[in-house]
């Protein structure tokens, strides 16, 4: 039996209880424990130098709820948008399913940020808030703030480019 096989085998049942603890779903708390068992198979060099499989197992639960949440966020407002739309406004199926699509895409690029660094770049382009205003919201420096901008234009300029 793999390592991976081991753990999985030994920890299944934990995890799923774990994350069902911080769902409202059995079902997603399963889904979620399986994501974390396939990123452990996408990256088995990590897996022998593990000393505590289950705080290991935590950490990567952890990231997948994060981006679980994230993504529920979205489709909230995305929900929330579309029934706020005038009746006279109306999209094709099509239509709806790539701007959801473009949301999604723009959410896993923004993915790629520090959560603060998304937090503040969100912040600025959906929100509009100077740059001041952003520091004084999330207690960061200016110059920190600056910084934060630059690497989610940075992105921006490389995923356009």
């Amino acid at each position: 039996m793999s390592t991976i096989q081991l753990l999985y085998k030994d920890n299944h049942g934990w995890l799923c209880r774990w994350l069902r603890q911080r769902l409202d779903s059995a079902d997603d708390a399963v889904d979620l424990a399986h994501d974390t068992f396939l990123r452990l198979l996408r990256r088995p060099d990590e897996v022998p130098g593990i000393v505590e499989p289950r705080a290991f197992l935590a950490t990567i639960a952890r990231g997948l709820l994060n981006d679980h949440w994230r993504r529920r966020t979205l489709e909230q407002a995305w929900l929330e948008t579309l029934a706020a739309l005038p009746e006279d406004v109306a999209f094709s199926p099509e239509q709806l399913v790539s701007m959801q699509q473009e949301l999604q895409q723009l959410d896993a690029m923004l993915g790629q940020l520090a959560p603060k660094a998304r937090e503040v770049f969100v912040l600025s382009q959906l929100e509009g808030l100077t740059y001041v205003q952003i520091a004084a919201r999330t207690g960061l420096s200016d110059r920190t703030v600056k910084r934060y901008m630059a690497q989610g234009f940075e992105l921006c300029l490389n995923a356009m480019g």
